[in-house]
């Protein structure tokens, strides 16, 4: 790498990571190429279109699928490297697979899934991590923004929630860190975040500030421990989340983004992280509307202690900005911890490994075993299903889903999808699965109340066991009283619908425990 011989301006170019987006038309790549070529930026942060999340809150565009997305970015990885001066450091949000940005890609569990599995069983996260690490690294990025090291501490958190491995500090950063061993592994860089912690906050920093008002010493027992130890291990590097704790920032409601306090004195001085710090995306809405000349928020963020300047929107103001008014002392620091991170990720680029979805199934079949829950057991109940007749119904799948195709195996029952059952009609044992239409918890994670009302219907005459493939705070929507039986499966791919059948049909018991109280 010629890194050395890069003139100040260039230097400032480095802090620089903007948005890549996979399915840009050539006009817009022309854009990214005039970037990397005159401005020598650091790196690239790729997301799937400007039309997804966190860019596109006002026209709200509808996001295209492309099925050919995972050979577009690998191309798209290779061409900008091709015409960068020194290798361009390449990111993308990864938490659970290329899949949360990219098409036809292997998919794995939330980090809540992950959470449920024993702590015997926490080799299966780190499995996890090194499969996501070879297929990153298949595609030619270096760095996964991930995992999220957030306790969800807060049920009702709109941004974090499913993201997160649980509400419990200690199983939060043992499972984080086997994750960010995994990525390791396979020769690719983690990020924990959202530092200080955004488990506690009820507003989503896309759209607004979240405000945590904690004091310093609750902090440190509970949303900087996963951080603390995250720092013993030696974490390549730590984001920060645009959140405000006015305790860690002299009473201020500044985000954290763009506080001194909170970076420079809190993480740097007190927790002693000499790593490279993310800023989380500045282009969402919690900071991105504060300054309204062009390139004062990249220096106000550089000023107040990141190191890269994530989805910078404003990439030749934000270096001019820098160049009049950071010290050289800050330059060179940043700097040099950029180097050190990019000679990280370039000791090994092999792209050797490609995608194998067998594979992929069978780690998230042998995480369904160890995840799978049964939350509320009635064990006299239960049995009755497995020697009395029994009606099913399904609500958010096909009746033809693969968790029914698996019971009707060994079972004789009929399997509805009309919400209208009638209760004269039906047996006195009745099965239900479950999938909501949404993971995270807005409109009560689309669970209508046509189904709340049938349930609390059958299940006040009938032995109800509902099976739940979803998030596990969706059970606190619904109406539970009167059900027997409560199995959480956590996710709908086929896997977990195998071996949530599996269960039903009494083929194993259940070992996994709700990562969150409900």
């Amino acid at each position: 790498m010629s890194l050395s011989k890069l003139t100040k301006t260039e230097k400032i170019g480095q802090f620089f990571f903007p948005a890549a987006f996979i399915n840009d038309t050539d006009k817009e790549i022309k854009e990214i190429e005039e970037l990397i070529k005159n401005y020598k930026i650091g790196g690239l942060t790729f997301f799937h279109s400007r039309a997804s999340a966190a860019t596109n809150f006002e026209e709200k565009k509808k996001i295209i699928r492309n099925e050919d997305s995972s050979n577009r970015l690998a191309q798209l990885i290779t061409h900008y490297q091709s015409i960068a001066h020194s290798p361009l450091l390449i990111s993308i949000d990864a938490e659970w697979g290329l899949a949360m940005r990219v098409e036809n890609t292997p998919h794995y569990p939330y980090a809540i899934t992950l959470g449920a599995l024993p702590d015997h069983k926490k080799e299966l996260i780190y499995q996890v991590g090194q499969h996501i690490g070879y297929d990153l690294k298949n595609i030619g990025i270096h760095l996964n923004l991930a995992p999220v090291v957030d306790i969800n501490i807060n049920p009702s958190n709109p941004v974090i929630g499913y993201r997160s491995f649980g509400e419990e500090k200690k199983q939060v950063t043992d499972k984080s860190l086997a994750f960010y061993k995994g990525l390791k592994s396979a020769g690719i860089l983690g990020c924990f975040k959202h530092f200080p912690g955004h488990g506690d906050t009820a507003v989503d920093s896309h759209l607004g500030l979240p405000i945590i008002s904690k004091s310093k010493q609750e902090l440190y027992t509970e949303e900087l421990y996963p951080f603390i130890k995250a720092i013993d291990s030696g974490v390549d590097s730590i984001l920060i989340g645009h959140l405000a704790v006015p305790s860690l920032s002299q009473g201020k409601n500044i985000s954290a983004t763009l506080s001194k306090d909170i970076i420079k004195g809190l993480l740097r001085q007190e927790l002693g992280f000499d790593g490279v710090v993310i800023s989380d995306a500045l282009n969402m809405h919690s900071v991105s509307k504060l300054y309204t000349e062009k390139g004062m928020l990249e220096w106000k963020a550089f000023d107040a202690g990141n190191d890269i300047l994530c989805f910078a929107e404003n990439v030749e103001e934000g270096i001019l900005a820098i160049e009049k008014n950071a010290t050289n002392l800050q330059i060179e620091e940043s700097f040099e911890r950029i180097q050190k991170l990019k000679q990280k990720a370039f000791i090994e680029n092999s792209t050797d490994h490609t995608f194998d979805f067998e594979k992929t199934n069978a780690l998230n079949y042998s995480i369904a075993k160890g995840s799978i829950t049964h939350y509320k057991s009635n064990i006299k109940s239960f049995e009755k299903f497995s020697v009395e007749n029994f009606d099913a119904i399904v609500y958010g799948k096909s009746t033809d889903c693969t968790f029914f195709k698996e019971i009707i195996k060994s079972k004789n029952c009929t399997v509805m999808s009309d919400t209208h059952l009638s209760l004269a009609d039906s047996s006195d044992n009745i099965l239900i699965a479950l999938f909501p239409p949404s993971i995270k918890p807005m409109n009560e994670f689309g669970i209508t109340p046509e189904i709340k009302e049938n349930i609390i219907k059958l299940s006040a005459t009938k032995n109800v066991t509902l099976y739940l493939f979803g998030n596990p705070y969706a059970i606190k929507v619904l109406p539970t009283r009167n059900i027997n039986n409560i199995i959480i499966a956590y996710q709908d791919f086929d896997a977990f619908q195998q071996v949530a059948a599996q269960h039903f049909i009494k083929q194993y018991n259940t070992i996994g425990n709700s990562p969150v109280q409900l």
